[in-house]
């Protein structure tokens, strides 16, 4: 019995180390794969397409592809358009006095824009629809295309009032027509990633059709490659690591997927980060932070695409969040027992194809009781007659702020408050990143900025921005200087501007970088007009010189540069400067007007010269530059009549032209 004890002794001491070592193997290989990086965050890893991820997932391509992501954005075609063209009214924008109507000539998508002075048309442009965007859950807006350059049409179609009507931010005044821009924040929210044209603000290679797999799971190219050589993993026993599986993700990275695009607000990009540049695996935070403004007395309002925001706030996130924070959570399903997006949607399949009692099979996993009333504290009456539909009541739909003419659920989850109980008095508290409450400081600055300069706030957002840089020394000034001098030249604080330049010489040579947001390129334009209104024209021209070399596919600059030639007597150089934003964008009413005045003025070329400003003002009845122009033109030529009937219906649309008013006096 000794000899046995001893044995057994002798044999735990001897196996011990092996069993501590092989616990540590254990711990290491669970380590070192929940410490596994996915293949999609590396760089090198490339996007294959959604033809691609079709071959080995048809089943979920067929479904996905019908989903309000799959539909986000496609050509105009009948099939794509959920709108009614049949016998509804002309929209008429009662502040520009223009009228809107579309249809469709064969197969193709037109918009035509008229104005009708006196019984009379005096003027009428059509334009073809390239895109529409939108699923038509709730709306289809339309954008055209011009060699490349993509803008928005001023109609949108409002599918769930079918109604026609000016699109949002189209309103009170603020229709741009055809020349709002269609960038890279907004593209990379409604589609696939496209093939973006540098030095442009608007201009793509390639578009593609509708949110694709890889907005979610991440670009597949390492994820194809193994799958081909054979290498398969049992996603019921471990994590395939070459593609993203949103559903495998912790909660916080599963909620910034969705996040990307679900908490449109006020995106501020970090330091040489792009609208690119977010992968599903990584945190948003790395690339951007999202602001809004957060006003008390005003919990019921939210904006279209505020799911995930709405979502955060709701009690039933803020408790299943908590919990499972304190449990041991399983590597392949961390979010499980969280209430997350794919709590209640499955991202392949249509939200019209979901039964409500899907949606409301989530809220009894943890609201169950012995009756269908599930311990709703409500009117059992009216439980019934709502046949027990915990959405309605409890998320409910209703208008959203930033959409007219929509109804949209509410992901704010909570007890519905009567209206006598709510607090009317709406008070501005402050923003908040809601994807980073720990945002750093100058980001909090260039929200200030953007919502003056995107958002239309009041001049005080300036002066909240100017809080997040300071200048109590020179070190100080120089590292925020680029913020500086947006916000002064905002503010129309020139003089400051030119100051600044004046203070670090060499701006030019600092600001020289080519990115997809034309930073520094923005930045030389802002110096070069702020030193133009300041008397320095010279300094200026090298300013637009250099924005224009940064981004000569942003009109703007090029023509900032021209402008300035001119003014400093090189007339053939603007010249040249205009041509050349003339091959590129013919429709360009600045470029067509300025360049067809020097012909007349440098070469006597009259007719061409009124052939361009008319293409200018047929482009755009109120360009006024184009009118004022034209009247030049007339007076030239000793067509005095025609001139002040020009500027007799300046003075008559525009009231406030005291130029025009003392050019018909001098006359």
């Amino acid at each position: 019995m000794k000899r046995k004890k001893k044995l057994r002794n002798n044999l735990i001491v001897l196996l011990l180390p092996v069993l501590l070592l092989s616990v540590l193997l254990i711990q290491w290989s669970c380590n070192r794969q929940s410490g596994k990086s996915y293949a999609s965050l590396n760089p090198e890893t490339q996007y294959v397409g959604m033809e691609t991820c079709k071959s080995c997932h048809s089943d979920v391509y067929e479904t996905f592809s019908h989903t309000g992501m799959g539909l986000s954005f496609d050509q105009a075609s009948q099939k794509k358009s959920s709108a009614d063209f049949s016998n509804h009214a002309p929209v008429f924008d009662h502040f520009k006095k223009l009228w809107y109507y579309p249809f469709w000539q064969n197969d193709s998508l037109r918009i035509m824009e008229y104005r009708i002075e006196e019984g009379d048309t005096v003027h009428k442009l059509i334009e073809t629809i390239s895109y529409i965007v939108g699923s038509g859950q709730h709306t289809n807006s339309h954008i055209i295309e011009r060699n490349g350059y993509l803008f928005q049409a001023p109609l949108t179609f409002y599918t769930q009032k079918g109604q026609w009507d000016l699109p949002p931010g189209f309103e009170r005044g603020r229709n741009s027509r055809f020349g709002r821009i269609i960038g890279l924040e907004c593209m990379t929210c409604h589609n696939a990633y496209p093939d973006f044209v540098k030095g442009s603000e608007n201009k793509y290679l390639k578009v593609k059709t509708g949110i694709d797999c890889e907005r979610c799971h991440g670009p597949g190219s390492q994820h194809v490659k193994e799958k081909r050589e054979g290498k398969l993993v049992n996603t019921t026993q471990e994590i395939d690591y070459t593609i993203v599986n949103p559903s495998k993700l912790p909660v916080d990275l599963q909620f910034d997927v969705c996040q990307r695009c679900h908490i449109q607000g006020n995106a501020v990009l970090n330091e040489g980060k792009s609208f690119f540049d977010f992968r599903p695996g990584m945190k948003l935070a790395e690339v951007m932070n999202v602001f809004m403004p957060v006003y008390s007395g005003a919990e019921d309002e939210h904006i279209m695409a505020s799911h995930a925001e709405r979502l955060k706030m709701s009690r039933c996130f803020l408790e299943t969040d908590k919990k499972s924070q304190k449990e041991n959570q399983s590597v392949l399903k961390p979010n499980i027992k969280s209430l997350t997006c794919i709590t209640c949607h499955n991202p392949h399949l249509s939200v019209r194809k979901t039964e409500k009692d899907v949606f409301n099979a989530s809220c009894k996993k943890c609201h169950s009781s012995k009756d269908d009333s599930h311990g709703c504290a409500a009117d059992k009456n009216l439980l019934k007659n709502e046949l027990f539909n915990c959405i309605k009541c409890h998320m409910p739909a209703s208008g959203a702020t930033d959409i007219p003419h929509v109804r949209v659920t509410d992901h704010y989850i909570r007890k519905p408050v009567p209206a006598h109980q709510q607090e009317k008095i709406r008070k501005f508290t402050g923003i908040a990143a809601i994807n980073n409450p720990n945002a750093p400081e100058w980001s909090r600055g260039m929200a200030f900025i953007n919502y003056f300069e995107k958002f239309g706030f009041e001049p005080w957002s300036l002066d909240s921005a100017l809080k997040y840089f300071p200048t109590s020394n020179s070190k100080e000034t120089e590292e925020n200087l680029e913020a500086l001098i947006h916000i002064h030249y905002l503010k129309k604080n020139y003089s400051q501007v030119a100051e600044y330049e004046n203070m670090f010489p060499d701006l030019i040579k600092r600001f020289s970088k080519i990115s997809f947001d034309n930073r520094h390129a923005f930045t030389c334009y802002r110096i070069g007009f702020s030193l133009e209104n300041t008397g320095h024209v010279n300094k200026a021209t090298g300013y637009y010189k250099q924005a224009a070399n940064l981004a000569p596919l942003y009109a703007e600059f090029p023509l900032a540069y021209a402008a300035s030639l001119t003014a400093m007597g090189d007339s053939s150089k603007a010249m040249s400067v205009y041509e050349d934003v003339l091959k590129e964008q013919p429709f360009n009413v600045r470029a067509l007007s300025n360049y067809g005045f020097l012909k007349l003025a440098l070469e006597g070329n009259a007719s061409l010269a009124e052939a361009m400003i008319r293409k200018a003002i047929a482009y755009d009845p109120d360009y006024l530059q184009a009118h004022y122009n034209l009247a030049g033109l007339y007076l030239f030529q000793n067509r005095r009549t025609e001139a002040e009937s020009i500027l007799k219906k300046i003075v008559q649309r525009f009231p406030e032209q005291q130029k025009a008013r003392m050019i018909l006096q001098s006359l």
